[in-house]
């Protein structure tokens, strides 16, 4: 199993107008791979948010392997 670092990032409207990216939220998951990472983590979002789906307050995840230095 590996470690990834997901993060659910947002776009919204800063000062004057300009778009800005925030993150919502970052979880660390421990999967297989990338693809179960990004599925575990969008169900502990939900589940923490108390959302139905992600999408309500996050535009995109990154998924990132976690770097631990040796």
């Amino acid at each position: 199993m590996s470690r990834y670092v997901v993060r659910f990032m947002k776009d919204v409207l800063g000062e004057y107008g300009r778009q800005s990216e925030v993150c919502q939220g970052t979880l660390e998951i421990e999967a297989s791979d990338e693809g179960e990472a990004t599925e575990q983590a969008k169900r502990k979002f939900c589940k923490d948010q108390a959302l139905h789906h992600w999408s309500l307050h996050a535009d995109r995840i990154h998924v990132k392997a976690a770097d631990f230095p040796s």
